[in-house]
């Protein structure tokens, strides 16, 4: 192992158990945790859990109060919402994760270049950046899946691309406090090339306050699904989404409360848990706090 190597500020394992230490006082953190846990699971074991057909429909079940054989009611065509909500946990998660993935996959890479190289690459990056971030967050996202086409995976890809100016913005901010630091310096002195420093030395020392953004941005992501699927840009139906539920909803909210009023909580809650949870990281990640 080099000096260089010795030197970089790398997350240790004492910094990982200070951090850890600090999400477990955080209650905020832990129920944020818990909520995710819960619908994740439930999305996870939705094909094996002894729960109806999501798309079956029943002409005898039409807007069915919650009861013993349906926990919390039926829908305008009779399928039971119980399963249409455990079903549209798997859409809606899988929205979110991997829309942010797509926005940090695209985003951190060029906020890289565009920090570390700075001149002209930082130029062109930057104003391309602040030309998507002049464009509202859902505006940008629901005109890119109009153009892609109405479905889950475009959907992904729309919000996936409408949150990356965010990550090529904080990526750049944070190479330009790590790379005059002097671990990074002394890279450049015995000769490494760009692509180690940036790899091996600024890379993983921002990766922190990415990960964060990245927590808080499913949050989003989770909320323009669903606004992209109640506008008939998301998931197609009979496949269940939160945000088509309550496109239907929308219509019998006099006769039949309950068919808004379940996925409305569930966005609400798993919202409120990737926020507490990013909170959480944010305090345990922060080198500032003790």
């Amino acid at each position: 192992m080099t000096v260089i190597e010795q030197t970089a500020p790398i997350l240790k394992p004492r910094e990982k158990s200070r951090a850890w230490r600090k999400m477990k006082a955080n209650r905020g953190s832990l129920v944020g945790l818990v909520i995710i846990a819960f619908f994740a699971i439930l999305a996870i074991l939705a094909p094996i859990l002894p729960i109806p057909d999501p798309i079956a429909t029943s002409w005898g079940a039409i807007r069915k109060a919650p009861s013993a054989a349906h926990w919390l009611g039926t829908d305008d065509l009779g399928r039971d919402i119980l399963s249409r909500m455990i079903w549209g946990a798997r859409a809606s998660l899988m929205a979110g994760v991997v829309s942010v993935a797509i926005a940090v996959a695209i985003g951190v890479p060029f906020g890289l270049l565009s920090g570390y190289f700075g001149g002209w690459v930082d130029q062109v990056i930057q104003r391309v950046t602040e030309a998507l971030l002049a464009m509202p967050f859902l505006i940008t996202a629901i005109a890119l899946a109009a153009f892609l086409g109405p479905s889950l995976t475009n959907a992904m890809i729309a919000i996936g691309l409408s949150a990356m100016p965010i990550f090529v913005r904080l990526t750049r901010g944070q190479v330009l406090a790590v790379k005059t630091e002097d671990y990074v310096e002394g890279a450049r002195s015995v000769g490494l090339g760009h692509v180690d420093i940036m790899t091996r030395y600024i890379l993983p020392n921002v990766f922190a306050p990415i990960i964060v953004q990245a927590t808080l941005t499913v949050a989003t992501a989770i909320i323009a699904e669903a606004s992209l699927s109640f506008l008939g840009l998301g998931q197609q139906a009979p496949a269940p989404s939160w945000g088509s539920m309550l496109n239907v909803a929308k219509n019998f909210l006099s006769q039949a409360p309950w068919m808004a009023m379940w996925p409305g909580a569930a966005i609400f809650l798993v919202v409120i848990g990737f926020n507490l949870l990013g909170d959480g990281l944010r305090d345990a990640l922060d080198p500032r706090e003790s």
